[in-house]
C-alpha cells in the first residue's frame, strides 16, 4: 500500500511550532521510536506492492524493471523521512508525523507510476485509495481537504490530460493472481482502517472517561482541605450561604456549630506538628462518622471547624454538638502520646429571620468564646 504512514498520523495540523526544545527527552525519544516503526511499516508496504508488480512482470504485463523502480521510489521517500525524523526535524511541527507531506509524496508516486505503467493501473489506483483513506483517518479537516484536492488534480491530469488506458490485467493465470492479490490487499487494508478506527474511538472514549475522572478529582481537591479531607473555608462558606437561602425558601430551621480544639497549640508544642496534624485528621474522621449525610463539615481556619446543620433546631443542634464533644473526649488518644487528651469547645447558633451569613457566624463565634471562658470542653449557645 504505497504508504501506511497515514494510518498513524497525528490529527493536529502541521503548523510550524518548534516543540523540540520544550518537550522532555523521554517524550522526544518515544515519538522518534513511533516514527521509526511507522517508516518500517511503510517500507514493508512498498516491498509487498513491488512483489505484486513482479508477478505482473512475470506474466508479461509490464517490464521487469517496474517493480525495482517502484520499490526504489518508495524506499527513497522512507529514507528521507527517516533521516528527517532522526535529525529531530519533525519535532518542530505540531504534526510530527507530517501527514500532508507524506500523503502527497505517496499519491505522487502512485499517479506517476499509473501514468508510466497504465497496464497495471488498477494496483496504483487501489493503493492511492488506501493512502487517502488512511491519511483522512488521522488528518484534520483542513489537511484532508488539501490532500483530496491534490489527489483530485493528479487524477484529473491522469484521466483527462492523457489518453492512457488504466488496465485491470486478467488475460492469463499470473495476471489474474496478481490482480486478485491487489484486491485482497486493498480489502485487507480497508479492514485494517476499520479496526484501527474502532480502536482509536475506544481509546478516545477511555481517554475521555479518564479525563472526566481527573476533572472530578481536581474539583474535589479544589473544594477539600488537604490535611483533614473536610471542605475548605471557601467551600463551607458557599454551602452555608446555600443552606441559609434554602432555609428561608422552605421556612425551615438551620443551625451551625463553630468548633475549636481546646489547647491545640499546646499539643503542637508538646508533641510536634506531625502529631498535631494526626490529631486534626482523627478529629475530622470522627466528626464525619457521627454526623448526618445532609450536614456539611469544613475547616474554618487553623484548628477551628464549621458544622452546618440543615433543618436542625436550637435544641437539636445543641444535642448533636454535645454528643460530638463527648465522643471526642472519650477517644483513646494514647496512640499518639501516653498523656494526650483532646477535647473540643463549640458555639452553636440558629438562624434568625433576615440574618446575614456574617452575623450568623459572628453569633456562633461569640458563643464559642463563651464556651472557652467557662472552662472549655463544653457547648455554648448564642
Amino acid at each position: 500500500m504505497g504508504t501506511a504512514a497515514s494510518s498513524f498520523l497525528n490529527p493536529i495540523a502541521a503548523e510550524r511550532v518548534d516543540l523540540s526544545s520544550t518537550l522532555p527527552p523521554k517524550t522526544l525519544a518515544r515519538r522518534a521510536k513511533q516514527r521509526r516503526q511507522i517508516q518500517g511499516m511503510i517500507a514493508v508496504s512498498y516491498l509487498v506492492d513491488a512483489l505484486v508488480l513482479f508477478i505482473y512482470a512475470r506474466a508479461g504485463t509490464i517490464p521487469l524493471s517496474v517493480g525495482p523502480a517502484y520499490a526504489a521510489a518508495g524506499l527513497s521517500s522512507v529514507l528521507l523521512y527517516t533521516m528527517l525524523s532522526e535529525l529531530g526535524f519533525n519535532d518542530r511541527f505540531k504534526d510530527h508525523y507530517m501527514v500532508a507531506p507524506q500523503s502527497t509524496v505517496s499519491m505522487a508516486i502512485m499517479i506517476a507510476f499509473a501514468y508510466v505503467v497504465p497496464e497495471a493501473g488498477v494496483m496504483f489506483l487501489c493503493t492511492l485509495f488506501t493512502v487517502f483513506a488512511f491519511s483522512s483517518l488521522r488528518s484534520t479537516p483542513r489537511q484532508t481537504a488539501t490532500i483530496w484536492i491534490a489527489m483530485s488534480l493528479g487524477l484529473a491530469g491522469l484521466f483527462l490530460a492523457t489518453d492512457k488506458p488504466m488496465s485491470m490485467p486478467h488475460g492469463n493465470y499470473l495476471e489474474r493472481m496478481a490482480t486478485m492479490l491487489v484486491f485482497i490487499l486493498t480489502i485487507g487494508r480497508c479492514m485494517f482502517i476499520g479496526i484501527f478506527s474502532s480502536a482509536l474511538k475506544q481509546s478516545l472514549y477511555q481517554s475521555g472517561l479518564k479525563l472526566k475522572e481527573a476533572y472530578k478529582r481536581i474539583e474535589e481537591l479544589a473544594e477539600l482541605d488537604e490535611l483533614t479531607g473536610s471542605f475548605n473555608r471557601r467551600s463551607i462558606m458557599r454551602m452555608l450561604s446555600e443552606e441559609i437561602d434554602r432555609a428561608r425558601r422552605n421556612g425551615a430551621p438551620c443551625s451551625i456549630g463553630l468548633i475549636d480544639l481546646d489547647w491545640f497549640k499546646r499539643i503542637n508544642d508538646a508533641f510536634g506538628h506531625p502529631i498535631g496534624d494526626e490529631v486534626l485528621r482523627t478529629f475530622a474522621i470522627t466528626v464525619f462518622a457521627n454526623i448526618r449525610p445532609v450536614d456539611r463539615f469544613g475547616r474554618y481556619g487553623g484548628e477551628e471547624f464549621l458544622l452546618v446543620l440543615p433543618d436542625a433546631s436550637q435544641d437539636g443542634a445543641c444535642r448533636m454538638l454535645d454528643r460530638l464533644r463527648a465522643i471526642i473526649a472519650d477517644l483513646d488518644w494514647s496512640a499518639f502520646a501516653p498523656s494526650m487528651r483532646v477535647t473540643i469547645s463549640a458555639g452553636v447558633a440558629t438562624l434568625r429571620p433576615d440574618e446575614s451569613p456574617d452575623t450568623f457566624l459572628a453569633r456562633a463565634d461569640s458563643a464559642l468564646y463563651a464556651a472557652k471562658a467557662r472552662g472549655r470542653d463544653r457547648i455554648a449557645y448564642a
